[in-house]
């Protein structure tokens, strides 16, 4: 292969690779694309499993908020809208994430962003206190870190089962490289 025959060689066919070399080819450059899978898309492929798209690697969802951006990717293939409302279950009780004012409600039973604000400034308030009362200035691990940013219901609930399921461990055994 002769690679001064091309204006570039991309080395990878995902977003990045494949939106390059898209853009560059429009514009009359020659483009070689190479990549170690067979496929193109990267991390964003699908399998058709018995007429079900699978994601591969990982779910992946876009989203954007420009027209420009939307009416290009649409151009190039037809996106499914799709609103992602994850939610945790702690306990059989469902809560809304991201954290919203609904998630606040369903666990202290707060109404608005002030009441909302004051229970976490109490709870990372404790965190704090907790943690200079065993002579600790600053996190030492995810937990504490947690716990003086969220506070311990956000962090209990919310949090910390999905950190160990995620990554197979206690919190306190992730410790902060800052």
């Amino acid at each position: 292969m002769d690679v001064k025959l091309y204006d570039y060689v991309i080395v990878g066919a995902g977003l990045f690779g494949a939106t390059f070399a898209h853009f560059a080819t429009k514009q009359g450059k020659k483009c070689l694309v190479i990549d170690r899978r067979s496929q193109l898309g990267g991390n964003l492929y699908c399998e058709n499993v018995e007429g079900v798209n699978v994601h591969k690697y990982g779910a992946h969802i876009f989203h954007t908020s420009s027209k420009r951006v939307w009416d290009f990717v649409n151009s190039l293939v037809e996106f499914n809208r799709f609103t992602n409302a994850p939610v945790a279950n702690y306990k059989g009780k469902f809560y809304n994430l991201p954290f919203n004012m609904n998630t606040f409600y369903q666990m202290w039973g707060v109404t608005t962003p002030e009441e909302a604000q004051a229970k976490l400034d109490e709870q990372r308030a404790e965190a704090v206190a907790r943690m200079k009362a065993e002579g600790v200035e600053e996190p030492r691990n995810l937990e504490e870190q947690a716990l003086a940013l969220i506070g311990k219901d956000v962090y209990e609930k919310l949090i910390k089962g999905y950190t160990e399921k995620q990554w197979g461990g206690n919190a306190q055994n992730f410790h902060l490289l800052l």
